[in-house]
């Protein structure tokens, strides 16, 4: 493969072929042009490279556009836009025809009827509770007064007095209870819709009435004498149970405090009493069966009550300041408790 290379191409010192017959001879070769001086090349073709690079440059900033004149075009493009359309004129509305008019809408006059009934009883509902707060403020006023005038039953004073303080509240409270029962009359049927709004006193006030008839008697009011103290036992406007009931709890919440009082003036044998009358009254409590509301509550913190009243009537007992009479008694208290 080489030799035919080899023979395939002409060598380059080899001399030209003669010339045919008839052909006119070639001219002569011309003289090269003499070369540059070899210092001169370099910065001729630092120069030819400066030049190109400046074109190159040139030629990139004509095509691509700068970053600034790019970020105005993006602003200009976000911007024009909604102010074309704020200053362009609002197209012209098309003018309306008698045609194209709605007629007006009359009332319904059944609707208006209805919506009239309710105005009227909501505003006789509001004005008839109105009257029934203003009753109940002074329920509650006097009532204050006459927990105030028990709360002295654990100084030194005679339970004459302090009953009879409470006393003079009471018959002030009855009264204002019959206030309210000529109020509910004016709405028959309708005496649990508004009883929410003296429940709370009632409830305070059967503690008060309780207590009161305790300290005279050693007993539990009943749900009659309550109803009787107050006036409410004729008619609808009756004295409900539930608020007798825990009316009660809040009562058991005053002997752990009267019990210790009690002791330190002197009075060995009230433990004994306070024990006995609460041991009787959990028990009747727990025949009831009670839900998980606030009746419920109330009723497990009268054990509470009764476990601090036992506490203190064992101080009494094993110090032997109890009365000697007393142990058949107490006998029948802890059987009573289970113990």
């Amino acid at each position: 493969m080489r030799l035919e290379g080899h023979l395939s191409s002409p060598r380059a010192d080899a001399s030209p072929a003669p010339p045919r017959h008839g052909t006119p001879p070639p001219p002569p070769p011309s003289k090269p042009s003499p070369k540059p001086h070899s210092a001169m090349r370099p910065a001729a073709a630092a120069a030819t490279a400066t030049a190109a690079a400046l074109r190159l440059r040139a030629a990139a900033a004509s095509l691509s556009p700068p970053a600034t004149a790019l970020h105005t075009h993006r602003r200009a493009a976000l911007l024009l836009p909604p102010l074309r359309r704020l200053c362009s004129p609002a197209p012209p509305r098309a003018s309306a025809t008698p045609d194209s008019q709605l007629p007006p809408r009359l009332p319904s006059p059944v609707m208006d009827a209805q919506f009239e009934s309710f105005r009227a009883q909501l505003d006789e509902s509001s004005t008839l509770r109105d009257r029934i707060r203003t009753v109940v403020s002074e329920i509650e006023s006097a009532s204050r007064v006459a927990t105030a005038a028990l709360l002295l039953v654990h100084q030194p004073v005679p339970l004459e007095d302090v009953l009879g303080k409470a006393k003079a509240q009471v018959e002030v409270i009855k009264g204002l209870y019959a206030q309210l029962a000529e109020v509910l009359k004016e709405c028959p049927g309708q005496y649990y819709r508004y009883h929410g709004d003296w429940r709370s006193e009632t409830q305070a006030v059967v503690s008060m009435l309780a207590f009161m008839h305790w300290l005279e008697t050693g007993g539990l009011l009943m749900h009659a004498e309550a109803q009787e103290k107050l006036g409410l036992s004729s008619g609808e406007f009756c004295l409900d149970v539930e608020d007798y009931l825990t009316g009660l709890c809040f009562m058991s919440n005053e002997f752990p405090r009267f019990v210790v009082n009690r002791v330190t003036a002197g009075d060995y044998d009230c433990p004994r009493k306070v024990l006995s009358f609460l041991t009787d009254l959990h028990a009747s409590f727990r025949m009831l069966n009670l839900r998980n509301d606030f009746l419920r509550k109330k009723f497990d913190g009268m054990k509470y009550d009764l476990r601090r009243v036992e506490e203190v009537y064992y101080d009494v007992k094993i110090r032997g300041l109890a009365p000697a009479e007393s142990k058949q008694e107490d006998l029948e208290i802890y059987q009573m408790a289970g113990l």
